[in-house]
């Protein structure tokens, strides 16, 4: 038995620290912040429950596959509720997609929407699924060490099919012409960190997972998905020290031999840093054991950063329903601003979650719970100015498509935004959704999962394979583990 640290408490560090204390190892999770979850924490004000990161729950076999690997199912921990619709894309005041759960029924819409369009999505989705079933079931599992990991007779086989030298807005326009479901098809890389003219098509398995899989809530919230977890470490033996940072990896004979932190010295014969890949490699480590330098980081091509209100509402909202996207301005003005010319862009796409139209627990009775983001470029000026400009945007085009005074009713409210992800989390750029999934920054072309000067360090989550979202998190955690516990294996 190893004494083996994780630092990070997010999905990827959770994953790593359960499938290394499941081999009996004693695992040590230190956590910056005073709660488990990383980007995925929640809280709770004036008994409102705001989840205050991911709130889109897809590709629920991935979480199926993980709880599995415990011997458990993820009904053990949390109510999976499937939304219909999904969620709904707003492009005016009475021009409304609303996309229902049934496949049935989406091939309808889409009919109704563009003639021919129905036969096209199905051919669309068979396509998808193929690329989910080598996406996300074979290729996310690589740690990528080397680019013939991916030489399966299926990937080259399928390569044509995958369309990795394809761009997402060439391929979607294959096949659908109405702006309207161009728009509804793109939309899911708004946040992989290119313009869909950049991003390969192999992520229209996004799109497949939407419409085959389904849009699903864990009742109570996406914060329960982090407390499972939590639980399920604790089962295993894992000690949690939250409001631990850690502020020195030291390094002897090329391995991890300790951990100073905000609360001592940790002895450590193994890591796995899940925090912000940037600051533990830069700050952490000595210049020698570092794999990259500043030239490398300042070279590479970040997702998207966001502005973000958690507000309450002390009353019910017409037209809103779980999820709702408002896309009654340019998509790619709002896309141009992010990764062309970053700059705040002036007439917003956003985001509105409310849970609460599906959830009663998370909100006083007869009111309602808004999660609000803007997606922005990273590392721009942020000021409470800024933020406060943006929320009364914001909330005048909500109040006009939902036909209702919203501001005079709103009884709490607070932002989230650039420098917070800085701060919190040490996020480089103040990013919130790590590394841009462009093809020059693939698998392979990725910062490594392994730390090439430390035998015995490596590093998982948004910055590094697979990629990032929240599956991809728990994959990757689970990636780390098994080349740690290879090295300890190889090296008794």
């Amino acid at each position: 038995m190893k004494n083996i640290s994780v630092i990070g408490s997010g999905f990827s560090g959770l994953s790593a620290a359960c499938f290394l204390a499941k081999e009996g190892h004693k695992v040590s999770v230190f956590e910056k912040n005073q709660t488990t979850g990383g980007r995925a924490r929640a809280y709770t004000e004036q008994g409102f429950m705001f989840d205050m990161g991911p709130s889109w729950y897809w590709m629920p076999d991935i979480f199926e596959n993980f709880f599995a690997q415990f011997g458990k199912h993820p009904s053990d921990y949390y109510k999976l509720v499937q939304l219909d619709p999904g969620f709904q894309v707003i492009f005016g005041k009475d021009d409304v997609l609303k996309v229902p759960a049934g496949l049935e029924d989406i091939y309808e819409l889409f009919e109704q929407t563009e003639k021919g369009s129905a036969i096209k999505l199905k051919e669309f989705l068979a396509e998808g699924a193929f690329k989910y079933r080598v996406g996300m079931q074979q290729l996310v599992y690589k740690p990528a060490f080397s680019w013939l990991e991916f030489a399966s007779k299926e990937v080259i086989g399928g390569a044509t099919r995958l369309h990795m030298f394809t761009s997402m807005r060439s391929y979607v326009r294959r096949f659908f012409k109405d702006e309207r479901l161009v728009a509804l098809m793109e939309f899911p890389v708004l946040f992989l960190g290119a313009m869909a003219d950049k991003i390969p098509a192999l992520y229209s398995l996004m799109n497949y997972a939407a419409f085959s899989l389904g849009t699903w809530y864990p009742m109570g919230g996406m914060a329960e998905i982090t407390k499972a977890m939590t639980s399920l470490a604790d089962s295993l033996g894992v000690e949690i020290n939250t409001g631990c940072d850690v502020k020195t990896i030291n390094v002897q004979a090329g391995k991890v031999y300790k951990l100073e932190t905000s609360r001592g010295t940790y002895n450590s014969e193994g890591l796995i840093a899940t925090g912000d890949y940037h600051h533990m490699e830069q700050h952490l480590l000595q210049k020698e054991f570092r794999t990259y330098d500043e030239v490398y980081w300042n070279k590479k091509t970040m997702a998207p950063s966001c502005l973000v209100f958690y507000v309450g509402v002390n009353k019910r909202i017409n037209k809103l329903i779980h999820h709702n996207l408002f896309f009654d301005a340019s998509f790619d003005d709002h896309a141009r601003a992010i990764y062309k010319d970053p700059h705040w862009p002036e007439d917003p796409l956003f985001y509105v979650c409310c849970p609460s139209k599906t959830d009663d627990s998370v909100v006083p009775e007869g009111m309602e719970n808004l999660f609000l983001l803007v997606p922005v470029a990273p590392d721009m000026e942020d000021t409470p100015e800024i933020r406060e400009r943006y929320f009364n945007i914001i909330i005048k085009r909500m109040e006009s498509y939902c036909n209702e005074p919203l501001m005079p009713n709103i009884i709490y409210k607070k932002s989230y935004c650039i420098n917070d992800f800085k701060d919190d989390y040490y996020a480089y750029k103040g990013n919130a959704y790590g590394l841009a999934n462009t093809l020059n920054q693939t698998a392979v072309l990725k910062p490594s999962l392994r730390n090439k000067k430390v035998k015995n360090m490596l590093y998982a989550g948004q910055l590094t394979v697979p990629g990032p979202g929240v599956p991809p998190a728990l994959i990757s955690g689970q990636l780390a583990a098994s080349q740690l516990l290879n090295y300890l294996n190889q090296n008794r």
